[in-house]
């Protein structure tokens, strides 16, 4: 049932829940005021009852301190009052009009100080009956003492309590329906900004994320709100376009590729006589070319989809020499690994892996002689470098060759230019590992250097 009440209440618009819930706040916060005022006023009343009751029973008792007391009490200055004086026997010596020829009534004890201790009586044996509030003081001689009770009746405090609490019932409920009404509109009012947004957010579709939502001049949750949206639209524009440019990329440069394995197989299947040895091992770097862009661009979609890595101690020093080991026996340059010293890391060593064997396939692509690879631990870091003796990168584009599909020009002119991937595929495990890469001037050449945290021990 309460699950039900909940999904019920979910379901209702956010209007009307904060209008609830500030009537709601209202209503309790009206009504325990009002309950207050009533308790506090009775209560005021009450306490002015028994100071008036004790007060005209000290002037009773200042006119009978003596030996003469008469069977009617003098005037009290106020008809209702009821008044008995009573001797040690409990035998009444005088009373007021209205308790003439009455028992006693009162039979608590005096008060014996300034301070009122007075009891409330029901059903006194008067006209009217009702509820009063009685007193009593001492009062006589030391040999002949006598208690002055005296009795003020609360009808006319019931009387006014009972109309300001009607008054209360009837007004309460109306003022929490007028300020309810108030709470309703301004919640509109303040909430039709919110509206506005949404209509501004439904008009944005996918083909255009240039477009953006109205910011409230008002530097409030809402602003903020509007702000944080721009910017995650601002955000969704630019990947969504980095993604359009790489599907465009990749798609022109798997065209070639594709392009040249269709001709040649469709002269070999219209011509199988002219296709020699030569034409063949060209499909097949064909093929393998367009092997390695498949599994490149399978890497980078891997790490834009930011998967877990797996990480676990790597020693890279080991990875290093395997793949030192395997570029020798596909280059004839010269690849001097005598500086690579010990370095264990924290990570996923098959990306790792690919970071070093990318850094080694770049440097003897543009190698002239040799590569040197140069590998230490130090300052709580993997230093790797790996550097070639070629013509180098330019210092204006040695941030840009790690974009994807960006190929310098010289790299444009060499037949064996690769898709531009590499370095992107190096940057992106590089920063999963928590790592740097940048390039140096190496004179000549350029130096690739990897900084990779150590294995924390």
């Amino acid at each position: 049932m309460a699950a039900g009440v909940r999904s019920w209440w979910g379901r209702r618009s956010l209007r009307l829940r904060l209008t609830a819930a500030a009537a709601a706040v209202m209503a309790a916060g009206l009504t325990g005021a009002a309950l207050l005022l009533v308790v506090w006023l009775h209560a005021s009343l009450i306490s002015g009852l028994d100071q008036t009751a004790l007060q005209r029973a000290q002037v009773v008792a200042a006119d009978e301190n003596s030996n003469r007391i008469l069977p009617d009490v003098p005037f009290t200055g106020h008809r209702e009052v009821a008044v008995q004086i009573v001797d040690r026997t409990g035998a009444v010596r005088a009373s007021s009009a209205n308790l003439r020829g009455r028992p006693r009534v009162f039979t608590f004890p005096p008060s014996r100080s300034g301070v009122p201790h007075a009891r409330t009586i029901h059903d006194l044996p008067v006209t009217g009956g009702g509820t009063w509030r009685a007193v009593g003081v001492p009062a006589g001689t030391h040999h002949n003492p006598v208690i002055v009770y005296v009795a003020v009746p609360t009808e006319n405090v019931d009387r006014g309590i009972a109309r300001l609490a009607a008054g209360l019932a009837t007004g309460v409920p109306g003022v929490v329906a007028l300020l309810t009404g108030v709470v309703w509109m301004l919640t509109g009012r303040a909430l039709r900004p919110v509206d506005a947004l949404r209509a501004q957010t439904a008009e944005i579709t996918a083909s255009d994320l240039s477009r953006r939502v109205d910011v409230p001049p008002a530097a409030d949750a809402l602003g903020r709100l509007a702000a944080t949206f721009n910017d995650l639209l601002a955000r969704l524009d630019t990947a969504t376009r980095r993604q359009r440019r790489f599907v465009a990329d990749a798609a022109h440069e798997l065209r070639n590729p594709l392009s040249t394995l269709h001709t040649g197989l469709e002269v070999a299947a219209h011509h199988p006589g002219s296709v020699d040895g030569q034409h063949l091992a060209g499909l097949v770097r064909e093929s393998e070319r367009l092997i390695r862009l498949v599994d490149d661009l399978l890497q980078l979609a891997r790490l834009d989809a930011r998967p877990r890595l797996r990480t676990r101690p790597v020693d890279l020093d080991e990875i290093v020499y395997a793949e030192v080991r395997d570029a020798r026996g596909r280059s004839p340059l010269v690849i001097d690994r005598h500086a690579v010293g010990a370095a264990r890391v924290t990570g996923d060593g098959d990306a790792l892996t690919r970071v070093v064997r990318n850094l080694l396939d770049n440097a003897l692509h543009y190698a002239t002689t040799r590569v040197d690879v140069t590998l230490n631990a130090r300052d709580d870091s993997a230093n790797l470098v790996v550097a070639d003796d070629g013509p180098g990168i330019p210092e204006a584009d040695r941030e840009r060759v790690f974009g994807r599909f960006t190929r310098l020009d010289r790299a444009r002119a060499r037949d064996t230019g690769g898709a531009g991937l590499g370095l992107a595929i190096v940057r992106d495990i590089v920063t999963a590992h928590h790592g740097s890469v940048r390039v140096e001037d190496n004179r000549p050449g350029a130096r690739m250097v990897v900084r990779l945290p150590l294995e924390n021990r």
